[in-house]
């Protein structure tokens, strides 16, 4: 498919929902789709670092003189022309599109309409705000946001099981379960993003430099209006380290204990890999994924004006707890939301349309598995043929779902009915190696459920090694895995090595 982005960066917006749209346009571009981008020239854009991504970029004309948004809220200011104007900028470069994806918190109902009008295509918006769409995929990776939040939607993918993460983080994160406590040294990860328009950074490190036995890595763009303050502050001091750029932030997160950093889709980042951090808003957008990372246990919060009178106290904190904030961190995100995206755009298409998808069980599911579970003919094949008490049921759900941040539970899905028709599970055995647990609610055998949820993993899950166990006398579940071209070990042991 031909697939046009439009986002934007500078001064004022940062580089967040352009770095977010590299990593769904790198992934876009490997499964053959034709990526291209349109932005806004201006001072802080990311043209240039967007065509040495192997991307082509249509310029649309700089606006002079310079809108200056009026606050951090001001997102019309950030679009730098009226609406209208900028869609008819956009389609005067544009002339065929199969998708239009959207990341600009200024472009919204008004603009899409415009534009899918024009061009007759399809348009995913990207957004974090809970604003009127006219779109046929809106992807809101906010904690705690529900599909509720965009009504008349066709296909809403919210909550942080949907952040685009590079693979690289899904892939560390196997090594990020056996991270341990800091003892003697900690090593503090600094990154207010790629602007940081206030100096945040300058302020946290001269808090910080008051420490004993702390090292510090700091990241800061040399496109910050005060790189060069905090570069001259940096090469002063022994235990801290600056860098400008990084092409592997997981492997970079994965060295240090703490982060000091912003919220947005770092947030996620750091989650997936169990980084403890203290989170400091620099914009009005981000208080409510603040707020939702507190509530979470997974952060705490200090604002800009606080800096000075408790970023200290709140470290101390987060190191004499830094266990319990690991662990919730993990919960929060698994770094597959770029594959749930991909699948999900990959739905828009007809020719390569999934029926089935899989999604996150919840607590709210206890019961229907239930049924599913003690039904004969799921006891029938079961390794434990004895169905579980209601009660021990109960216990089961609740630590799998609420205590576990290492296995995934999945419920089958129907795309067309929205129907829940099985459970498939992987339950970790060892560094990058699953269990495989897998049944189909009996109202829906027959219809190939199994090998498409199975083939599914091969998608989720490409880089883990699954293992089966199939009683012998099972022959139907002893084909499906056959058929899913898992290897036979043993009589009663199948086996898929990571898929290339």
């Amino acid at each position: 498919m031909n697939i046009i982005i439009r986002t934007d960066a500078s001064i004022h917006i940062g580089s967040g929902h352009v770095m977010r749209c590299l990593v769904l346009a790198d992934a876009l571009q490997e499964k053959a789709h034709k990526v291209s981008f349109v932005c806004r020239s201006q001072q802080g854009d990311m043209i240039k670092l967007i065509q040495e991504r192997g991307f082509d970029v249509f310029s649309l004309d700089e606006i002079i003189p310079t809108v200056q948004p009026q606050s951090s809220a001001d997102y019309l200011g950030w679009l730098q022309c009226p609406i209208e104007k900028d869609a008819n900028d956009f389609l005067f470069k544009i002339k065929n599109a199969d998708i239009v994806i959207t990341d600009h918190y200024a472009i919204g109902k008004e603009w899409q309409s415009i534009v899918r009008e024009q061009l007759s295509c399809q348009i995913v918006a990207i957004d974090d705000l809970e604003r009127e769409h006219d779109a046929d995929l809106i992807l809101d990776q906010t904690l705690g946001r529900t599909k509720q939040s965009y009504p008349n939607i066709k296909c809403v993918l919210t909550g942080s099981e949907y952040a685009l993460l590079n693979s690289n983080f899904a892939t560390l994160r196997e090594q990020a379960y056996g991270r341990l406590v800091p003892q003697k040294v900690i090593k503090v990860l600094v990154s207010m993003g790629g602007i940081d328009s206030p100096n945040a950074t300058l302020a946290v490190l001269e808090q910080l430099v008051t420490l004993n036995n702390i090292e510090v890595t700091v990241l800061l763009s040399p496109r910050a209006p005060h790189y060069v303050n905090v570069s001259e502050f940096c090469h002063k001091k022994l235990n801290i380290k600056q860098i400008d750029f990084v092409s592997d932030m997981a492997k970079i997160m994965l060295e240090h204990d703490v982060a000091i950093g912003a919220p947005g889709t770092t947030s996620w980042e750091r989650a997936c890999l169990g980084l403890p951090s203290i989170i400091i808003p620099l914009a009005e957008n981000q208080l409510s994924i603040s707020k939702a990372l507190v509530k979470a246990q997974s952060a705490i919060i200090v604002n800009l004006n606080d800096i000075e009178n408790c970023l200290l106290d709140c470290f101390r904190l987060l190191v004499n707890d830094w266990y319990s904030y690991y662990q919730a961190n993990l919960k929060l995100c698994d770094g597959l939301g770029l594959y749930r995206v991909l699948l999900e755009i990959d739905n828009l298409n007809e020719d390569s349309k999934h029926r089935y998808r899989l999604q996150n069980a919840i607590e709210y599911d206890t019961e229907l598995i239930y049924q599913w579970q003690c039904h004969p003919q799921t006891r029938k094949y079961a390794l434990n043929s004895e169905p579980p008490s209601w009660e021990a049921h109960i216990k089961w759900m609740h630590n799998k779902i609420a205590c576990s941040n290492q296995d995934y539970f999945y419920l089958i899905q129907d795309t067309v009915t929205n129907k829940k028709v099985g459970v498939v599970r992987l339950d970790r055995l060892n560094v990058n190696e699953y269990l495989i647990s897998i049944f189909i609610s009996p109202d829906f055998y027959g219809k190939s459920i199994g090998i498409s949820a199975v083939k599914l993993l091969d998608i989720l899950h490409p880089k883990i090694t699954i293992r089966a166990t199939v009683l012998e006398d099972n022959k139907a579940s002893q084909q499906l895995f056959k058929k899913a071209k898992y290897y036979k070990i043993s009589a009663d042991e199948f086996i898929r090595y990571p898929v290339k």
